[in-house]
């Protein structure tokens, strides 16, 4: 009976990329890569030669039976998504779930997550907090919004370039008045965090062009603290 390993892999920065994880993904007999192409280049980085299949949110759930038989013909077998931890907003929960199920064992080794240091870099509450991921592009968005209306905890989204200005006026309709912190391209050269009420980021935005990744936190409905409508950049 094969075993499941779900390795995280850095969100920006290479070298947050941990001596275990490196060890595992040498060692594993098989990787199981959301875009090969873009673990290609983590691999040969450090030099890892790994055989690599492709396992997609595209092609998970028809491989599904074939992808459970190669792990339990394997001794070791490593999850990796693009960035980050695999099936937090990523494929992985799928296989896992299964593996689970099927009495394969799984283990996930601790590691980069792109919410975690945001939610430290936001200023608000940490203690309690709500992860919502990405929000549906379209059904569902609004009945989604208006559940948060009342949630007293710091809420997290995952969330594009290009709808981060709808999202931030859709949570000022749908949610109401509240403090937010942006925070893009977490752990990379551009790394940046944008703090304030929302129609001063959403200003910031409209006057500097959305690009990478963002993490959006919205501070909770009871949450006390005050946070000045001054923009931190760091370029």
């Amino acid at each position: 009976m094969g075993k499941l390993i779900v390795v995280p892999t850095p969100v920006g920065n290479l070298q947050d990329m941990t001596f275990r994880a490196i060890d595992v993904l040498k060692s594993a007999d098989l990787i199981l890569a959301e875009d090969t192409r873009t673990s290609g280049n983590l691999l040969k980085h450090f030099g890892i030669e790994t055989r690599m299949v492709a396992h997609h949110k595209f092609n998970e759930h028809a491989t599904l039976d074939h992808t459970i038989d190669v792990i339990r013909e394997n001794t070791m077998t490593a999850l990796i998504s693009d960035a980050g931890t695999p099936s937090i907003s990523d494929p992985g929960y799928l296989i896992t779930k299964n593996c689970i199920e099927q009495g394969i064992e799984v283990e996930c080794l601790p590691g980069a997550t792109a919410f975690v240091p945001a939610l430290v870099m936001s200023g608000f509450t940490t203690d309690r907090f709500c992860f919502e991921g990405f929000l549906p592009h379209k059904k569902g968005r609004q009945t989604r919004l208006l559940s948060l209306k009342d949630e007293t905890r710091t809420i997290i989204f995952y969330e594009s370039p290009h709808r981060i200005l709808k999202t931030l006026t859709q949570i000022q309709e749908f949610i109401g008045e509240r403090n937010v912190a942006v925070v893009r391209e977490i752990s990379k050269v551009y790394q940046e965090v944008v703090r304030g009420s929302i129609p001063t980021v959403i200003d910031f935005f409209k006057k500097k062009q959305p690009k990478g990744e963002f993490v959006l936190l919205v501070a909770g409905k009871e949450d006390p603290i005050v946070i000045d409508d001054d923009s931190e950049e760091d370029e």
